[in-house]
């Protein structure tokens, strides 16, 4: 599983600032398609050890019923 690492959201200034505006809407953005990224690795179990922990996971629960 990947690492979790926390940025916080900088501050807003008082004034308008474009440059500001287009460095949070990319950390946003980057922060969402890493979620959609962990959610998808979840959903498939695409990495070896998450892989084959389900699977005994699944063969202990369908032996002890």
């Amino acid at each position: 599983m990947a690492s979790l690492r926390t940025n916080p959201l900088p501050s807003p200034s008082e004034e308008y600032d474009s440059e500001n505006e287009q460095t949070m809407r990319r950390t946003v953005e980057f922060a969402l398609q890493n979620i959609e990224n962990d959610v998808l690795l979840a959903k498939t179990q695409g990495d070896k050890d998450g892989s084959l922990a389900m699977r005994r996971f699944q063969f202990l629960l369908m032996g002890a019923s």
